[in-house]
C-alpha cells in the first residue's frame, strides 16, 4: 500500500494522493449509506401503501396488521398515531417526529456534497502545481527543450484533473440518489399524515379498535 501511494505521488504528487485517499472514504461513504437504506427499508414502500389504502376502506386491523410485520421507519409512526387521529395539531407534530426520525439517513449528505464540489477544484490546483513546474523546467532548459519531456509534464499535471472529476461525478450520482429517496420518503409521510386524519371512508364499527 505504501508503495503504490509512493509511486502516486512521483506520478501526481500530493494532490493527487489526496485525491485517492479522498475517493477511497468516499466509496467507503456511499456503500454505508446504501446499506443503511436498504437495511432500513428506505424507498421500499409498498406495505406503507397498502396499509394506507387499508385505511381509507376503513379496515384499521389490516392496517395495524400490515404495519405490525414492516420495519419501515413510518410504519412505527402511524400506530402510534391512529389512536390520536382525532385530536388537534396531531399533523405538524407527526411531521417533526418524521423530521426527527430522516435525520439519521441524511448524514454524510453534506460531506457527499462538499466532496462533489471539492474534488474538481483539488484536481484543477495539481494541474495548476503541474503546469507551473512544466514551464518551470521550460525555463530552466532554454533552447535545449526536450518536446517529449515538456509533453510528459503536462499530460501528468492534466491527470489529477481527470482523477478529481472521476471522483466528483459518481458521487454527485450516489448524492442525487440518495436525496431522491429522502424526497420519496418525506412526501409519502406528508400523504400518510393526510390519509390518517381524513379517509376517504369511514372506519366501520365491527373494526373499530377498543
Amino acid at each position: 500500500m505504501l508503495t503504490m501511494f509512493q509511486s502516486l505521488y512521483q506520478v501526481g504528487g500530493p494532490v493527487l494522493v489526496l485525491i485517492i485517499a479522498i475517493s477511497t472514504f468516499t466509496l467507503a461513504l456511499i456503500v454505508y449509506k446504501y446499506w443503511q437504506f436498504r437495511s432500513d427499508k428506505i424507498g421500499q414502500l409498498k406495505a406503507i401503501k397498502s396499509a394506507l389504502s387499508s385505511l381509507n376502506r376503513g379496515d384499521v386491523r389490516e392496517v395495524y396488521t400490515l404495519l405490525s410485520g414492516s420495519s419501515h421507519w413510518l410504519a412505527q409512526l402511524l400506530i402510534d398515531a391512529i389512536p390520536l387521529r382525532d385530536r388537534e395539531g396531531l399533523i405538524p407534530r407527526l411531521e417533526t417526529e418524521a423530521e426527527q426520525s430522516l435525520q439519521p439517513y441524511e448524514s454524510g449528505f453534506r460531506i457527499l456534497d462538499t466532496i462533489a464540489q471539492l474534488a474538481p477544484l483539488l484536481g484543477l490546483l495539481g494541474t495548476v502545481l503541474g503546469m507551473i513546474e512544466a514551464f518551470q523546467a521550460l525555463q530552466t532548459a532554454g533552447s535545449q527543450v526536450d518536446p517529449a519531456a515538456l509533453a510528459g509534464g503536462i499530460w501528468v499535471a492534466l491527470l489529477t484533473t481527470a482523477a478529481g472529476l472521476s471522483v466528483a461525478m459518481p458521487t454527485s450520482i450516489a448524492l442525487s440518489w440518495f436525496e431522491a429517496q429522502i424526497d420519496r420518503e418525506r412526501a409519502m409521510a406528508e400523504h400518510a399524515f393526510t390519509v390518517l386524519v381524513t379517509p376517504t371512508s369511514e372506519e366501520p364499527t365491527s373494526t373499530k379498535l377498543e
